[in-house]
């Protein structure tokens, strides 16, 4: 028999800590609390500007070329000159720190730029809390609230107007070439404009590109819709950088099938069959509510369109006499209602519904429903850009329909696709 190795430990390296036992004895000072976070927390701003003012003074002996205590290189005529105080404000309340300065007034801080009153930490919370629906007063009394910061309702509209510059950068970035799908709808809210409070529409325009990802591709506000406003719109796209869309599913917006026609010939326009489905059934008794969405149904899941065609003749020698609205809409409509019986099961279960942009629109509507109206478009836009940011578009469609449905995209496009 041989002898069997004997089975060695395995020895874990302890992490150094992060700060020493010393610099922890000191900010906590043997007090005691009981229960009161502040004396802790007044030692941790101030220890949060003291690491500030020695990242100075290196900022300082780099731009010096030589130490505090040393003496200075007869080739340099610069010398320290002091220090100035400066009241910073952070998430967590003011921070003084002392800024040194040189006798030319050339040094040029990075850690605390000059002008600067406050550190990016506090930004980001402002704009969280805005992104959330609050107001700039709101935001104000939160701040002073929980971090006994008192700031202007003028600083916080600073802040949050920085928004702005990040939303035209992104409304004017570039697109993908090819999007087999587009979603287009809008969502009405108030917005003062000259004095009064009108309605208007944010539109919002989501692309499918060739690898199935959802992408919000921008953001518009209109008084009301019409070709020459959706050929605005389109021709933007176009600009930048959209050369061919396969489908684009709306819901009945007006003017848009000309518009597209014009900037995206080949495009197909496909009117949200839930859409339909909705405006059909507002006018029917509920009585008669399961019969009639049963056979609404069977016009929309027929196998070819001649059998949608027969079924709608069907539904109108039911209905019409009760429901004298129902069949025509549907027979006004046919040439934007038919084109996705054309299609194979899975692209039809993409296309049949602008449901993507809807999931969308309710992100929206929980943040601007406490609104009663906002001041301007750029208000309104800016918010809303915000919501959209931490919108989770991946979870809206199941990734497998969209897997399939581009498998037969490949096929039924082959000719138009990317090189």
């Amino acid at each position: 028999m041989t002898a069997k190795a004997p089975k060695t430990r395995k020895t874990t390296t302890k992490p150094k800590p992060l700060f020493s036992d010393e610099l922890l004895d000191q900010i906590l000072a043997d007090d005691t609390l009981g229960g009161d976070w502040s004396p802790i927390q007044n030692r941790l701003d101030g220890l949060k500007a003291a690491l500030m003012e020695r990242m100075l003074r290196g900022e300082m002996t780099h731009h010096l070329g030589y130490a505090t205590g040393e003496d200075a290189p007869t080739e340099i005529s610069n010398r320290r000159n002091g220090t100035s105080s400066k009241t910073l404000q952070t998430e967590n309340g003011e921070v003084t720190v002392q800024i040194p300065r040189d006798r030319a007034a050339s040094f040029d801080p990075i850690i605390v730029q000059k002008h600067q009153r406050r550190l990016p930490d506090f930004d980001e919370k402002v704009i969280a809390l805005y992104a959330r629906g609050l107001s700039t007063k709101d935001i104000q009394g939160y701040l002073y609230e929980i971090y006994k910061t008192d700031v202007s309702a003028e600083l916080i509209s600073i802040i949050t107007e920085e928004v702005l510059a990040e939303l035209t950068a992104w409304q004017n970035r570039s697109l993908e070439s090819h999007y087999p799908i587009l979603y287009l709808d809008g969502i009405r809210i108030k917005i003062r404009d000259n004095g009064h409070i009108l309605s208007k529409t944010v539109y919002i325009a989501i692309g499918i590109d060739m690898e199935g990802n959802k992408e919000i591709l921008g953001l518009w506000v209109a008084k009301s819709e019409g070709s020459k406003f959706w050929l605005s719109i389109l021709s933007e796209l176009k600009n930048r950088g959209v050369e061919d869309i396969f489908i684009a599913c709306c819901d009945g917006l007006t003017g848009l099938p000309d518009a597209i026609e014009s900037v995206f010939p080949q495009t197909t326009v496909q009117l949200c069959i839930v859409h339909m489905i909705r405006n059909s059934l507002k006018y029917v008794a509920w009585k008669n509510y399961k019969s009639t969405a049963r056979d609404l149904k069977k016009i929309y899941t027929a196998a070819t369109e001649a059998g949608a065609k027969e079924a709608l003749a069907e539904f109108k020698a039911t209905w019409h006499s009760q429901y004298p609205t129902i069949a025509p809409m549907w027979e006004r409509h046919w040439d934007n209602i038919a084109p996705f019986m054309a299609y194979p099961p899975h692209i039809r279960r993409v296309i049949y519904t602008t449901n993507v942009v809807e999931a969308v629109n309710r992100q929206i509507r929980k943040v601007v429903k406490t609104k009663g109206s906002f001041p301007s478009d750029d208000a309104a836009l800016k918010l809303i850009f915000l919501v959209l940011k931490n919108a989770n578009l991946s979870s809206i469609m199941p990734a497998k329909e969209w897997k399939n449905a581009l498998a037969q995209f490949a096929i039924l496009f082959h000719d138009r696709l990317p090189g």
